[in-house]
């Protein structure tokens, strides 16, 4: 480490040293600690629909463009659609056609993010609670996370619940969206939008596979919100655009799944229907 930050110092060529983990380094304090003004932080998630098929996306360059292109009219959500939400982002799951092979995968995945990343990051021996929380957070992905009905359902006190929260942030498998912020004399809920940072792990969580899906949602229709979103949250990393992310819900249920606003102030309301 040492040796590491002192050849950097002495030379500050980029590009020198990559440094690759499964967890936010900023939750390992002594390598934040060593590196702060030696590094730019790049996080990776799972690949995107269009880098799986091969094609560049730039839908939210598009959407602040001013000028959109004429689309052609939408016949909702057909069922092919459930099988790219099943299988998510990660590589190694896009190989595995055979569903059975892939639930296995996603399996291993969590048991070695749980037992290993999170366990490193935490310094702490004892959180065989996290499965469980993470299935019931599963449940409620797209939708508004309301801490204290989670709470109440995973038998954990509030502060823990809040730490777990974190770590499982930190570990790149849940992420929130925040309220929008820019309204004036409207009455904003403020409760953050709870997502699963891989649809394919969050269907294997759930229980469901494509085949259910296509015939029936039901109760699963945050799945497909919680799919676009992560899909847009890729992209915004190469947009220019760059835009933040939040949602937008009043105290009367007037709402709008995601909004995206660009550094000059511009905003974009995005909504997704099946």
């Amino acid at each position: 480490m040492l040796a590491r930050d002192h050849r950097v110092d002495r030379a500050r060529i980029p590009g020198r040293f990559l440094l690759t983990g499964s967890s936010d380094i900023l939750l390992q304090p002594r390598l934040a600690d060593a590196l702060p003004g030696r590094m730019e932080i790049l996080t990776l998630w799972p690949l995107s629909q269009g880098e799986i098929e091969g094609v560049r996306e730039g839908l939210i360059d598009v959407l602040f463009s001013e000028r959109l292109p004429v689309l052609p009219r939408g016949r909702g959500v057909g069922a092919e659609i459930w099988e790219h939400v099943v299988r998510g982002g990660f590589p190694e799951a896009q190989a595995l056609a055979e569903p059975r092979r892939r639930e296995a995968w996603f399996g291993s995945y969590l048991t070695t993010i749980l037992q290993r990343d999170v366990r490193d990051v935490s310094n702490v021996a004892g959180l065989t609670e996290l499965p469980r929380l993470l299935a019931l957070l599963a449940a409620r992905g797209g939708t508004l996370l309301n801490a204290a009905e989670v709470s109440s359902s995973s038998g954990l006190p509030w502060n823990t619940l809040r730490r777990y929260m974190a770590l499982l942030q930190g570990a790149f498998l849940v992420q929130t969206v925040p309220a929008w912020s820019g309204g004036q004399g409207v009455r904003l809920l403020k409760r953050s939008k709870l997502l699963v940072v891989d649809s394919g792990l969050m269907a294997f969580l759930l229980g469901v596979g494509a085949e259910r899906l296509a015939v029936d949602q039901g109760p699963l229709g945050g799945l497909l919100e919680n799919f676009v979103i992560m899909e847009l949250w890729k992209q915004a990393t190469w947009s220019r655009a760059r835009p933040a992310f939040s949602h937008f819900r009043t105290s009367g249920q007037q709402e709008v799944d995601l909004v995206l606003e660009d550094r000059r102030g511009r905003v974009v309301g995005v909504e997704v229907k099946r």
